[in-house]
């Protein structure tokens, strides 16, 4: 990150150039026609996080499709733990390319062995039948606190925070403060956008790719509220296990979103989640599904 980086309340950096690092990291290096690298922040954990290989991995399958086809749906799994301290290389098979849609195959890979493969479909402009659900109630976003401010105390206990490039306004009161009550309702409501401005505001991949990257970080706080639960303050393990996410209208990722998850269901270890992104303006714009691994001990 270049120049002079903004800090939350918490001492956690945000802002323009922590989103610059990000934009940074999932412009991927062209290693031939259809293999391209990728790398981690440094300021990794200890392990990769999962929206940032689906979104570096949506780049890949991107690059190799013309720009006025756009992606409606991609179709994921976790397979490995990857490693931030090595890069990761994604391997591109140009599985389909039809009059109106085109499909692409990627893995990554590190040290000779796959640790995330994505499946990808884009499609040419086309009309149609349009519906959509409504956007829930919920107050707007500039008048909720910062994650910062929603941290207070709390970030002692949860241990170090990574810088940020998402904005992310809690609506419903954040798990780790309502688990201080106990089990409450599946749900988790939070507005977020990309903190600063995107320098190329049509590149649609791009938009998409941030809210892949987005799509992963509080998706699996929902099954944990319904237990009274959360990471780092109880004993709780979890990982991706796969993902899914369908694109129904264009949006902007620096403009404010309603990420309204839910969670239908947990059991054998495994708990799932589905997600709902509405633009300010209360259009249906995404929709995501996911499987994670939750082994609750205690």
């Amino acid at each position: 990150m270049q120049g002079e980086v903004p800090v939350d309340v918490n001492g956690v950096p945000h802002g323009q150039p922590v989103l610059d690092s990000l934009v940074a990291l999932l412009d991927l290096e062209r290693i031939e026609e259809n293999i391209f690298r990728g790398v981690s922040p440094a300021s990794s954990t200890i392990r990769v996080f999962g929206g940032q290989v689906a979104g570096q991995a949506l780049v890949a399958a991107g690059r190799t499709v013309p720009e006025e086809r756009r992606v409606h749906s991609l179709h994921a799994y976790f397979i490995r733990p990857g490693d931030p301290s090595i890069p990761i290389v994604y391997e591109v098979d140009r599985t389909r390319d039809g009059r109106s849609f085109t499909t692409r195959r990627v893995v990554a890979v590190q040290r000779g062995k796959t640790i995330f493969s994505l499946s990808a479909s884009f499609q040419i402009d086309e009309d149609g039948i349009d519906h959509a659900e409504p956007m829930p109630e919920v107050p707007a976003p500039e008048s909720l606190p910062t994650f910062g401010e929603r941290l207070g105390e709390s970030l002692s206990k949860l241990g170090p925070t990574q810088p940020r490039p998402i904005d992310v306004r809690y609506v419903t009161e954040p798990p780790w403060v309502s688990r201080e009550n106990g089990p409450r309702e599946a749900r988790n409501q939070v507005w977020m956008r990309a903190d600063g401005a995107l320098a190329v505001p049509d590149d649609h991949l791009l938009h998409v790719c941030i809210a892949a990257f987005a799509s992963d970080m509080t998706l699996l706080d929902a099954p944990l509220a319904r237990h009274g639960v959360y990471w780092g303050l109880d004993d709780v393990v979890g990982a991706s296990l796969d993902h899914a996410m369908w694109f129904h209208r264009r949006f902007r990722a620096d403009e404010w979103f309603l990420y309204d998850c839910a969670s239908p269901s947990a059991s054998g270890g495994r708990g799932l989640a589905t997600g709902r992104f509405f633009s300010q303006d209360g259009q249906l714009v995404a929709t995501v599904v996911q499987e994670g691994l939750l082994r609750v001990n205690g």
